[in-house]
């Protein structure tokens, strides 16, 4: 179905299908991507989000179309192809700049130039990783124990103003078309930036991510004029939202491992100790 979809906006060749650890189905034909998106996605949320992102040419990739088709009861939005990152590129040569500049772009962009938007989706996305997890395993309590007993991050910094966030970034959310472009409207909306660079945050402080890289990101979205941190220590916005973030990544992890019916491989197993250090600092602030 997707395939045909993209034939009816110009695509040609051989269809290709990407996996997703979801139910999104993406399928690429020549230079046009259909995208089937989540069956659990508020359907009235899906156009907003669409409409803002054919206005953010400069900064995201701009649909081929406004138009949410409905196909075999999926929502479907049709997308020009680009270049992702492969995940066989050494990590140090990835372009953490670009990504951080692109969404230091993005926050600054005024809410009020855009049509209205749905909150943005990363608070809702990393509670919906750890419900998931429904099983009495130590791993499992103890991923469920990181994200409920995380603060407020209002109180220990003040609110942050609402902003355009991407609410889902990693480096899967950047193509090349002559320039680098953000791609995946999916939670996309009003929210806290801080929350968009709390996955490289929290993979950092994990140990995953090279000090140095962590640096080039957080460096150049800081040079870029991001407003998403303040002026003072960017871990007063950052430390509530890259714990969320350790929580999501790790629930992710163990519901993988579960349903692959095997144990926590080295990373996995570094996120779950992750976890465990946010439990032993919360359980010590008490």
């Amino acid at each position: 179905m997707l395939a045909e979809v993209a034939g009816e906006y110009g695509g040609t060749g051989e269809p290709i299908a990407f996996p997703t650890r979801t139910d999104v189905l993406v399928v690429r034909r020549g230079e046009v991507v259909a995208k089937a998106h989540s069956v659990r996605e508020d359907p009235g949320e899906l156009p907003l989000r669409l409409r803002a992102a054919a206005r953010l040419g400069e900064v995201m990739l701009a649909p081929l179309s406004e138009e949410v088709l409905v196909r075999q009861g999926r929502n479907v939005t049709v997308w020009p192809a680009g270049r992702p990152i492969s995940a066989d590129d050494d990590p140090a040569d990835a372009p953490w700049e670009e990504g951080a500049r692109l969404l230091a772009r993005l926050h600054a962009v005024p809410l009020t130039s855009l049509p209205p938007l749905p909150p943005a989706g990363g608070p809702a996305r990393a509670a919906r990783a750890v419900a998931r997890l429904t099983g009495d395993s130590p791993a499992e309590k103890l991923v469920r124990q990181a994200l409920a007993g995380l603060p407020d991050p209002d109180q220990a910094s003040g609110p942050a103003p609402a902003r355009l966030t991407h609410g889902d970034w990693h480096l899967g959310q950047l193509v090349l078309r002559e320039r680098w472009l953000l791609i995946d409207v999916d939670d996309l909306g009003a929210g806290d930036p801080a929350w968009d660079l709390a996955r490289p945050a929290a993979w950092y402080a994990a140990g995953l991510l090279e000090p140095a890289i962590w640096e080039r990101f957080l460096g150049a979205y800081l040079a870029a004029g991001g407003p998403a941190l303040g002026t003072g220590d960017p871990w007063a916005r950052l430390d509530v939202p890259a714990r969320a973030l350790t929580a999501q990544v790790a629930a992710v992890a163990v519901d993988k491992a579960l349903r692959e019916r095997r144990e926590l491989d080295e990373v996995e197993q570094s996120l779950i100790e992750a976890c465990g250090r946010i439990v032993g600092l919360q359980e010590s602030l008490r």
